[in-house]
Parts: structure tokens; C-alpha cells; sequence
């Protein structure tokens, strides 16, 4: 009636089957391995390309012994007696919950750009992935989005889809919500007459465009530069260049009409024209030669002279006679 010492060792052993989630401790630590003690006849190995989505990490640089973790079970025996684990497809389903938490609730998400594609940007959030279409990288154009490589970006979950591992991320709704606050609460802040200060975005032939705070820009048109002439606007602007504007219109549609010139208060009947370079009068001691037309104006003059002397002498003898 008794068991066997071998069965009743047996039965005190653990029994773990594939799919379940295991605690360990790390008994030893490898560049690319991982060893637990999960409690059952054979230790378990995590594999780098198990533990995280870097290919490059070492996990001795990461991981400790003695440390404590949870890894998810994926084949019992490997053939030599070892237990197959993975704490990355572990973390991926935490990863996975985590999202879909957040695309119901629309919770704002930070990650770091992990891959940079043609089509769009790949983020990594608790090993699960997300991708962000280029178009919703941004509210603006990005030709090069390189630039995003290994950087933090905010976004909210669009779509979720995991069964077709379609998980879609949007970083252009929050920066645009963002500008769309940040411009209306400029336009509660400032008003007709007000003098500010601003950025010159861009210029134009036409004007700048003077960037105001939160995505917001208003426009110096050519003639509200200076009250001297400006012929050609980057002459005396450049993009970048801090200015001081007065505000001179807000249209229903947001639109603002600003004023350089206008901006700084002029003493009362002052008016600014454009300065000439004075220089002092000098005669001219150098003898001009004479002119065609003065010699030719002399010769008229001596002729009309004699005309009227000839006249004078006939009226005489006339007179006489």
C-alpha cells in the first residue's frame, strides 16, 4: 500500500506545463543566457533573443544574480533536460494589456523610437510594438525621420488589433489638440494695441511671419517694417531674428496683422522719413571747361547786342532826317 520512494519524490517534485508563468531566481548570468532556479528537477534559460527585443544587449549588464523574475513558460523539456523560458513574450502580454487599456481610455503613451522605416516609426512599449504611420508622426511634413531615431515621442492609440498584430499609434493628435490650446489662449492674452514679442518664422516678398508663441504666427506686412523704404525684406529680417511687434488686428478666423514699425511710441508730431548722408557745401576751385551751350548762349547774347545797337543807329538817322 505504500508508495515507492521514487513516486512520492515524483509527486513533491513541481509540475509546470507550457504556457505558465513561473517565478525563479538567477543563479547565473551569461553575455547572451540567463539561468533561474524555478523550483522544479530542471533549471530554466532565458536566451537574449527571449529576454529582450535588443539584439545587441548584454545581459550581464541588465541582470544580476540573485535577482527575482517571472518568465512564461515555452517548452517543458528542450531535449536535454533543460526548461525554455521567456520573460519577453511575458512582458509582451503585460505590454499588450497595457495598450489595450490605453486605446480604450485614450491614455497618452511615452515610448522611444526603437526603428525608423519608410513608412513610419516602430515603438516599443513593455515589448509589445506600435507603429506609427509617417502621416501621424506629425502635423507637419517630415522628410527625414531619422531624426526620431532613439528619441521620446507621445501618442494615443487609434487602432488595436492584436490578433493581426495591428497596433496604431498617433502622435499628430496630441501635438495638434496642443497648438489648438496653446492658440487659444493666446488669443484670450493678447489684444488690439498690445506690443509683444515674437520669432520671425518666415519671410516672404510680401511680409514675415512672425511666430508668437504655441503654433501661433501673425503677419508684418512690407510696409508695417519700417518707416524708411524696404526694398527687399531679408535685408533687414532673417528667420530667427527676435522682434517686438504691436498688434494691429485679429480677425474672426484668428488671422493677426502685426507692426514692426508701429511698435515702438514716437514723441508727439515725430515722423520718421528716410535719412539721407549729409555733406558739407564745398565751392569748387577747379575751372569747369565751357559747355557748347554756354558758348553758343555768349554768341547768341553778343549778336542779339549788336541787333539792337544796328536798330538804335537806323531810328536815330531816321529821327535826324
Amino acid at each position: 500500500m505504500s508508495e515507492s520512494f521514487a513516486e512520492m519524490l515524483e509527486e513533491s517534485i513541481k509540475q509546470i506545463h507550457t504556457g505558465e508563468i513561473v517565478d525563479g531566481t538567477v543563479i547565473d548570468v551569461k553575455e547572451d543566457q540567463i539561468i533561474l532556479n524555478i523550483g522544479y528537477k530542471a533549471d530554466g534559460i532565458i536566451t537574449r533573443n527571449e529576454y529582450s527585443s535588443d539584439p545587441n544587449v548584454d545581459l550581464r549588464d541588465v541582470v544580476k544574480v540573485g535577482d527575482e523574475m517571472q518568465a512564461k513558460v515555452r517548452k517543458v523539456n528542450d531535449g536535454e533536460g533543460q526548461v525554455i523560458l521567456s520573460r519577453k513574450g511575458l512582458v509582451a502580454e503585460q505590454g499588450s494589456k497595457k495598450l489595450e487599456e490605453a486605446f480604450e481610455n485614450q491614455t497618452v503613451i511615452t515610448a522611444t523610437v526603437s526603428q525608423v522605416m519608410n513608412g513610419g516609426l516602430g515603438v516599443v512599449v513593455d515589448e509589445a510594438r506600435v507603429f506609427i504611420p509617417a502621416s501621424l508622426v506629425s502635423d507637419t511634413f517630415v522628410k527625414d525621420l531619422s531624426v526620431y531615431k532613439d528619441k521620446e515621442v507621445s501618442f494615443v492609440i487609434t487602432e488595436y488589433n492584436p490578433k493581426k498584430r495591428r497596433i496604431i499609434g498617433d502622435c499628430k493628435k496630441l501635438i495638434v489638440e496642443a497648438k489648438e490650446k496653446a492658440q487659444k489662449e493666446l488669443l484670450e492674452k493678447i489684444h488690439e494695441g498690445d506690443t509683444i514679442e515674437g520669432t520671425v518664422k518666415n519671410v516672404t516678398d510680401f511680409g514675415a511671419f512672425i511666430d508668437l508663441g504655441g503654433g501661433k504666427t501673425g503677419l508684418v506686412h512690407i510696409s508695417e517694417i519700417s518707416d524708411t523704404f524696404v526694398k527687399e525684406i531679408k535685408d533687414v529680417l532673417k528667420v530667427g531674428d527676435e522682434v517686438t511687434v504691436k498688434v494691429m488686428s485679429i480677425a474672426d478666423d484668428g488671422k493677426i496683422g502685426l507692426s514692426i514699425r508701429k511698435a515702438v511710441d514716437k514723441p508727439a508730431g515725430e515722423v520718421s522719413r528716410p535719412q539721407r548722408e549729409s555733406r558739407p557745401y564745398q565751392k569748387s576751385t577747379t575751372p569747369r571747361p565751357e559747355s557748347s551751350f554756354s558758348k553758343g548762349r555768349k554768341d547768341f547774347s553778343a549778336h542779339q547786342d549788336k541787333g539792337l545797337k544796328n536798330d538804335f543807329d537806323s531810328l536815330m538817322s531816321s529821327f535826324l532826317k
